[in-house]
């Protein structure tokens, strides 16, 4: 969506401080031992408390409030009965629906002990997020966030997961455009005043490749290396974006 007046940017900005109430509380819940079930409890409860709802369970039938993602798991994990370890890579990945508006954020956690691998790829996730603000706003194009991207994830030595892309959003979760990680001459549309969208690095240890899982949910990686995952919602401006969903 193009925000069109006050109330819906305020509306956007409700929807995106419950975002990020849902994922500090699951960080803080987040420790060896605990199941995905009862971290995707510990986010419903607050987005209940808020008068929201999880967009993926509403829209698509999600079997679950947040999507959780471990290790391997790229995206769209389903919370169950899997138990953190030590060293997992975590992926928590929250959209809700508050008052008809939309907002969608995703970080990745190493859990202690941390290995070094995992926090360099999830370092990098946010690295590439962090470059791509600096293309994200009037006068440029969606392939601009791309190849800003793709450089910063290439120059740290991992891949970007092809075709898992950023998009728009606002009164539903998934909008035109769609955000590309890489460069895609096809992906020329410019970036206007007001325009709502998510920018998600999503990005591969050792490869570009994903595969579905039997789940019907669940994306892997190919080869079965880590995945980390970055993104925040935002609206572009003239100047810097407008990030929603960041504290």
């Amino acid at each position: 969506m193009s925000i069109e007046n006050q109330k819906d940017l305020e509306g956007l900005k409700r929807a995106g401080k419950i975002v990020r109430m849902i994922i500090r509380a699951m960080e803080k819940a987040l420790r060896p031992g605990i199941s995905t079930a009862e971290l995707d409890e510990v986010g419903g409860r607050v987005m209940r408390a808020q008068g929201a709802r999880s967009a993926p369970k509403m829209v698509y039938g999600f079997p679950g409030d947040v999507l959780i993602s471990v290790n391997d798991e790229v995206v769209h994990g389903i919370p169950g009965a899997r138990v953190i370890q030590p060293g997992d890579l975590v992926k928590l990945d929250v959209t809700v629906e508050k008052d008809g508006y939309m907002a969608d954020a995703a970080v990745t956690v190493a859990v202690p002990p941390v290995v070094e691998r995992a926090q360099r790829l999830a370092d990098c996730a946010r690295a590439a997020f962090a470059r791509a603000m600096e293309v994200a706003r009037v006068g440029n194009r969606v392939n601009d966030i791309g190849r800003a991207v793709e450089d910063e994830v290439r120059r740290r030595g991992f891949r970007v997961l092809r075709d898992l892309n950023g998009h728009g959003i606002g009164r539903t979760i998934h909008e035109e455009p769609s955000v590309p990680n890489y460069y895609d001459a096809r992906m020329n549309q410019p970036l206007t005043e007001g325009l709502v969208i998510t920018v998600e690095p999503i990005i591969g240890e050792t490869t570009g490749q994903w595969v579905e899982s039997g789940d019907g949910w669940t994306v892997r990686t190919a080869d079965g290396g880590l995945a980390a995952h970055y993104e925040q919602t935002l609206v572009i401006t003239r100047g810097k974006p407008i990030l929603l969903t960041a504290a």
